[in-house]
């Protein structure tokens, strides 16, 4: 198997073993386990896989009725809804999707349950965990999956709200073992650091800004977590969807638009993220046209596999590989002027990236550089540009400015 994941010695990012850099390019699948065929689920992660993802967010519990309604198979993940009787023929099939994915070099970011089992708060529940059983559940987990390459990621869209469902994630945590890094998904608009920063399960947070507003700002967000003690790397989780409703109101709001979805992908990185998810509204439920639209759902999850944005997430990932990775730091101070818009700007040794999320024109402090680029978000492509100390994108919507003290005359050892 490859190297396992583990966090970088700095507390900021993500690794493998052997010290290659790992940047979490996240895909929301959630619920692959539960509504997929083998065969489909194949065709999903392959297509990931082409697309330069490394990491596929799936629930072993599912959120939409998955201790009632059957996987593709037939199967129910547990006995009479006790997890400490796990039906095998169910994770028969989802042992061979997380091999599958494996094969095709992507990381498995493995949701033990969705958080309403825990804590319903809203949505189907029922709320079937304590301590001792999810500690059960935890080590069955831990055992049946210790060899895979994967991320063991709890919670599921849920609040911490007290010390007794604080009690249920650490008990399932210390269940499934410190064989994988784990983290927590928590519900929009919060960040896991809120309740669960000091647990020493918790090795990276994560924030989701969530679906409720256009350009929220997830930066802000991440800055706290960035700013917290210990030190420990942190990531946007699941910012608007690609294909989303704003706010579940398609009919005042609209939807989402491509740019609207690549903003706080780069906030999210540029602050101080190691990585991020994306996420497509059709997808993560895969929905099909004869099935029940989860909330207003309008396009078939094959195609939505090929909405535009899903494509364009790995030129930032290959944007954040090509220069010195593990040494990258958030540096708004780089930015004299904003122009009024939302800039963001990032450096390391040797280099800045500023993200301008509209065309406007922006002083910077260029001294320490020599090159300049723009970088297109849409493309991957870069163009290079005179350095001054006011720099415009060369057309409308997103664009990043790169600098550089040297000419950069090869990429990285790790960038294929």
């Amino acid at each position: 198997m490859p190297e396992r994941i583990q966090v970088h010695e700095n507390g900021r990012f993500l690794q493998r073993e052997d010290g290659a850099p790992f940047f979490y390019l996240g895909d929301t699948a959630w619920e692959l386990f539960h509504r997929l065929t083998l065969a489909d689920a194949a065709y999903y992660l392959t297509a990931r896989a082409r697309q330069g993802f490394t990491v596929i967010q799936a629930v072993v519990l599912a959120e939409m009725d998955g201790l009632t309604v059957p996987n593709a198979n037939g199967d129910l993940p547990l006995h009479d809804m006790d997890p400490t009787r796990p039906n095998g023929a169910y994770f028969d099939h989802v042992d061979a999707i997380v091999r599958i994915a494996n094969d095709l070099g992507l990381v498995v970011a493995l949701l033990p349950t969705w958080g309403d089992k825990v804590n319903k708060m809203w949505g189907g529940g029922p709320e079937i965990f304590d301590a001792s059983n999810a500690r059960s559940f935890g080590a069955f987990l831990g055992d049946r999956y210790r060899s895979a390459d994967l991320i063991w990621v709890l919670g599921g869209d849920r609040a911490v709200e007290d010390d007794r469902i604080k009690g249920i994630w650490r008990a399932m945590a210390e269940g499934l073992g410190n064989d994988h890094i784990r983290t927590f998904h928590p519900n929009g608009g919060q960040a896991s650091s809120t309740w669960l920063h000091d647990e020493p399960w918790l090795d990276f947070n994560m924030i989701q800004s969530g679906h409720h507003e256009r350009n929220a700002d997830n930066a802000a967000m991440l800055d706290r977590d960035y700013a917290r003690v210990p030190t420990k790397p942190c990531m946007e989780a699941e910012s608007a969807y690609e294909d989303h409703p704003v706010n579940w109101k398609p009919t005042e709001l609209g939807w989402f638009s491509d740019i609207e979805v690549r903003r706080p992908s780069y906030w999210g990185v540029f602050a101080g993220g190691h990585g991020l998810t994306y996420g497509c509204h059709d997808v993560w439920q895969f929905w099909e046209p004869h099935g029940d639209p989860v909330a207003w759902a309008r396009t078939p999850w094959r195609e939505a596999l090929s909405l535009p944005v899903a494509g364009q997430m790995a030129f930032l990932k290959s944007l954040m590989l090509s220069r010195p990775f593990f040494d990258r730091v958030p540096d708004q101070g780089l930015i004299l002027d904003s122009g009024g818009a939302r800039l963001r700007a990032t450096s390391g040794p040797g280099y800045a990236f500023v993200y301008f999320p509209s065309r406007v024109t922006a002083r910077l402090d260029v001294s320490r550089f020599s090159f300049a680029s723009w970088f297109d978000p849409r493309t991957g492509a870069s163009t290079p540009t005179e350095i001054n100390d006011a720099f415009t994108p060369p057309a409308d919507e997103d664009w990043v400015l790169t600098l550089d003290a040297k000419h950069l005359l090869e990429p990285p050892s790790w960038v294929a």
